[in-house]
């Protein structure tokens, strides 16, 4: 199996099936974490969560409405902030490595695209 890149603006998503420690890569403007497979599949998952919460939410709220909506997992945590149609995206590990990173609103659809699809081959 091979290499997995993909990439938009402001965001980028690897996989690499063949690395000993670190398969996965998750990457904003400037910066950059490699993960587990454990990470990246919990990051996708609970990122796919949110923001079908945030979907859900469009109904129930005020055209001005601001929402923050967190999961976690016993590896991160991962928090959207804003309008349902338009919000941030922040990251932070709770392994040994104590990362953290953040996706601006603008990144965030194509983020959420490419977590569904990254590791179906």
């Amino acid at each position: 199996m091979t290499r997995v890149i993909k990439s938009g603006s402001g965001w980028r998503l690897g996989w690499n099936p063949e690395a000993e420690e670190f398969q996965g890569l998750v990457a904003g403007e400037g910066w950059a974490i490699e993960l587990t497979e454990a990470e990246l599949n919990d990051f996708c998952r609970l990122l796919g969560q949110l923001a079908g919460t945030m979907n859900q939410m469009a109904s129930e709220l005020m055209d001005e409405e601001k929402i923050a909506v967190e999961a976690e997992s016993d590896l991160l945590w991962v928090q959207v902030e804003g309008y349902p149609e338009a919000y941030s995206v922040q990251l932070i590990l709770n392994s040994g490595r104590r990362c953290e990173g953040f996706w601006p609103e603008a990144a965030v659809p194509g983020l959420v695209q490419a977590a569904k699809v990254l590791k179906v081959f």
